[in-house]
C-alpha cells in the first residue's frame, strides 16, 4: 500500500471504500499484461459496487486474454480533499496504480446528475478533462451507459462513448486499441477507425449546425464517418456473461446481496419510461440458467439474499417456476428472496407467499397517476381495481404497509390527477380496514413516493416540456391538501434536481460548458441532495450564456432535429411519434406479448423477441 494512503485512511470515513483487496477481486501480473483498463464509476463505492453492469463488465473484460481491467470509484469528500492535500492521485483498487498509467479509461453513466462528478475523477487523477486537451493514444477516456444514448452534453470530454450494451463491444474497441500502441497509430487514426466499429460514437468526428432560433438544424459527420450510430445489444442473452464469483465487498453496500438478472428489455410501453424502451428487444433467460446461476452465485458469496432483477420482474415468463426452484435452495438455509419491480395487475397471494416464506420484504408498487384518464394517457395499464386487489392480496397476508410510486408533472396532468394520488392512497387505507382477516392490533402505512416527470431521449415523450419548479410546488402542495390521512406518509423529489436532469437529459453539446464550468465553481456529487447546489448551477448556465428553461420546459416540434436524431437504438421515430398522438387522446397500446406493436427493436435480434 502507498505509503500516503496509509497515512490518510485514518482520517478519513469508511477507510475500506479505498483499500481493495477484496474475496473475488481479479489480480494479475503486469508483466503478463499488454492492455490495463479502469472501469470508472462515477459515484461511491457503495453505489457503484451494487451496479449489476458493473460487476458484469468487470468479469468481461478480465477474461479478455491479455487485458487486466480494475475498478475505479469517486472518493467522497474527505478523502478527496487529503488525497489533493498529500499530493495521491486518484487509483485503482486491484493494484494502486495511477489512473494515468492506464491505457483506457472507462465510465459507467447511469444517470445524468454524475457528470460533473466525472469530471472530478479525471481532475484528481491529473488527466485533462476535455478530449481535445489528450492528445496522445492513450489514455484513451470513454464513456458506456443509459445516458449515452444522448452523448451531446458530455461530447467535449469523452474520445467516444458506447451505444447499447458494452459487453457487446468494449472487447473489439478494447482490440483496436492494441492494435494502435503496437502499430504507432496517432489517436486521430485510431478514433477514425473506431468510429467504425457498431455501436461506437466519436464525438470529434461530427460537428453540431444550429438554426436561428438555436434549435439544432443538422448533425455533420466527417468524411468517412457513419451518418448515424446503431446501438449494439447482446444476442445471446441466456449464454451472456454473468459473473457468479462477483468480488465480495469487505464493507456494506447498497445492495448487499445478490443479484439475478433474469431478462433485459420491457413489453410494456410505458410512455414515459426510458429504459423500457432502449434496452428493446426483449431477451429471457432460461429457469434453468437462472437456478443456476443463482445458487452458484449464493454458494460463492455467501450472501443471505437473492434479488430476481430486471425492468418488470412479475412479468418473467418463468416466475413461479424458477421462485419454487431457489425456495427449495434458499429456505433450508435460511437465505430471503425479494422480488423488486412487480405490477399491481400481475401480483399474487402465490407469489407473494413464495418470496415471504424466509422473511418478510416491503412491497412496492408503481400507479404512476392518480387517475384512470392519465395512467391511459402514459399508457401504464393499470386500472385502480388492480391497485386494489393487489393491496388486498398484501393485507391478506399479513403485510401492514405498502409503497406507492407516483409521478407529478406528466403530460396533460391536471390538479384533479393530482388530487386522484392521495384519494388512491386513501382507498387502499380503506382497503385494510375493510378486510377482516387483516392483521389485528395493527395499523396500516401506505407510503406514496412522488418524484417529478422527466422528459427523457426516445421516449414518446420526448417532445414533451417538463413543468415549471413553480408549477411542481404547487402540486406538491395540493398533493399535501389531498391526502389528510396520517395512515398516509407522503414523499417527493426536489424539483430543482429533476430541473436540472431535464437539461442534462435533453442538452445539446452547449451544454458542455455548463457542466465545465459547474465543475469549476465547485459542484460534484450532485445526485446528494445535500450537496446539490442549485444556485451554483444557475450561475454556471449565467456565466456561458445558455438558458436551462430552453432544454427542460420548451415543446418540441416533431419535425426539430434533436440532439439524439443521429443516434438509433432500434425504434424509429415515427413509432415514438405515434405513441406520442395516441397519448394526447389517451388511447393505450397493449403490451408486447398481447399483440406486437412493430416498434422493429427485434431486427437488432435478428429474429422475434423473447
Amino acid at each position: 500500500m502507498d505509503k500516503k494512503l496509509e497515512r490518510i485512511l485514518p482520517l478519513v470515513q469508511k477507510p475500506a471504500r479505498y483499500t481493495g483487496g477484496e474475496y473475488g477481486e481479479i489480480q494479475k501480473d503486469k508483466s503478463e499484461v499488454d492492455l490495463r483498463m479502469a472501469l470508472c464509476f462515477p459515484d461511491t463505492y457503495e453505489i457503484g459496487m451494487s451496479n449489476t453492469g458493473m460487476r458484469i463488465l468487470y468479469q468481461v473484460l478480465n477474461d479478455l486474454p491479455g487485458v487486466w481491467c480494475e475498478r475505479v470509484f469517486a472518493p467522497w469528500f474527505d478523502m478527496d480533499r487529503q488525497m489533493r492535500e498529500k499530493g495521491l492521485p486518484l487509483y485503482a483498487l486491484e493494484s494502486g496504480d495511477p489512473l494515468s498509467e492506464f491505457d483506457a479509461i472507462g465510465f459507467s453513466l447511469g444517470y445524468e446528475m454524475a457528470y460533473t462528478t466525472v469530471l472530478e475523477m479525471l481532475d484528481l487523477a491529473g488527466i485533462p478533462l476535455r478530449s481535445a486537451e489528450r492528445t496522445s493514444l492513450t489514455p484513451l477516456v470513454f464513456a458506456g451507459g443509459s445516458v449515452c444514448c444522448n452523448s451531446e452534453p458530455m461530447a467535449d470530454f469523452f474520445d467516444l462513448m458506447i451505444i447499447g450494451e458494452g459487453e457487446s463491444v468494449d472487447g473489439e474497441v478494447l482490440q483496436l486499441l492494441r492494435e494502435a500502441k503496437a502499430a504507432g497509430w496517432s489517436k486521430a487514426e485510431f478514433l477514425r477507425r473506431a468510429a467504425l466499429i457498431g455501436g461506437v460514437y466519436v464525438p470529434s468526428l461530427y460537428t453540431p449546425e444550429y438554426n436561428g432560433d438555436g434549435t439544432l438544424k443538422a448533425m455533420h459527420a466527417a468524411p468517412g464517418a457513419p451518418e448515424r450510430i446503431t446501438k449494439r445489444i447482446v444476442t445471446d442473452f441466456e449464454n451472456s456473461c454473468f459473473p457468479v464469483d462477483a468480488i465480495v465487498p469487505s464493507t456494506e453496500i447498497v445492495h448487499d446481496r445478490v443479484g439475478l438478472e433474469l431478462f433485459r428489455g420491457c413489453i410494456r410501453g410505458c410512455r414515459f419510461c426510458q429504459a423500457g424502451h432502449i434496452y428493446r428487444p426483449v431477451r429471457s433467460r432460461s429457469v434453468e440458467k437462472c437456478m443456476e446461476y443463482g445458487k452458484e452465485s449464493l454458494a460463492f458469496s455467501g450472501y443471505h439474499e437473492i434479488t430476481l432483477l430486471s425492468l418488470s420482474t412479475s412479468d418473467y415468463r418463468g416466475l413461479n417456476e424458477l421462485c419454487d426452484g431457489l425456495m427449495d435452495y434458499c429456505e433450508s438455509r435460511g437465505i430471503g428472496l425479494s422480488l423488486p419491480s412487480l405490477r399491481a395487475d400481475n401480483f399474487s397471494m402465490d407469489i407473494m407467499q413464495r418470496v415471504q416464506k424466509v422473511r418478510k420484504s416491503g412491497l412496492t408498487f408503481a400507479p404512476e397517476a392518480g387517475t384512470q384518464r392519465l395512467r391511459d394517457v402514459i399508457n401504464k395499464n393499470i386500472t385502480e381495481d388492480a391497485v386494489i386487489n393487489t393491496a388486498k392480496t398484501a393485507f391478506s397476508g399479513g403485510n401492514t404497509s405498502v409503497k406507492l410510486y407516483f409521478m407529478l408533472g406528466l403530460p396533460t396532468e391536471t390538479f384533479d390527477d393530482v388530487a386522484g394520488i392521495g384519494n388512491l392512497a386513501q382507498k387502499v387505507v380503506d382497503t385494510f380496514y375493510s378486510l377482516p382477516e387483516r392483521p389485528k392490533g395493527k395499523g396500516v402505512t401506505v407510503s406514496v413516493s412522488c418524484s417529478a416527470f422527466v422528459p427523457k431521449p426516445f421516449t414518446p415523450f420526448q417532445w414533451e416540456p417538463q413543468d415549471d419548479i413553480e408549477t411542481i410546488r404547487a402540486k406538491q402542495k395540493h398533493l399535501v391538501e389531498s391526502a389528510r390521512s396520517r395512515k398516509i406518509r407522503l414523499s417527493w423529489s426536489d424539483p430543482e434536481t429533476s430541473f436540472l436532469e431535464a437539461v442534462l437529459a435533453r442538452g445539446d453539446r452547449r451544454v458542455c460548458a455548463v457542466i465545465y464550468e459547474a465543475f469549476k465553481l465547485g459542484c460534484k456529487f450532485d445526485s446528494w441532495g445535500e450537496y446539490f447546489h442549485f444556485d451554483v448551477w444557475m450561475k454556471a448556465f449565467e456565466n456561458c450564456g445558455v438558458d436551462p428553461k430552453f432544454y427542460a420546459n420548451r415543446r418540441r416540434e416533431y419535425t426539430e432535429v434533436l440532439p439524439w436524431s443521429h443516434i438509433d437504438i432500434g425504434i424509429p421515430e415515427g413509432y415514438f411519434m405515434n405513441e406520442s398522438i395516441k397519448a394526447k387522446t389517451g388511447a393505450t397500446t397493449q403490451n408486447c406479448r398481447e399483440k406486437c406493436n412493430g416498434c422493429g427493436a427485434n431486427r437488432l435480434l435478428g429474429r422475434a423477441c423473447d
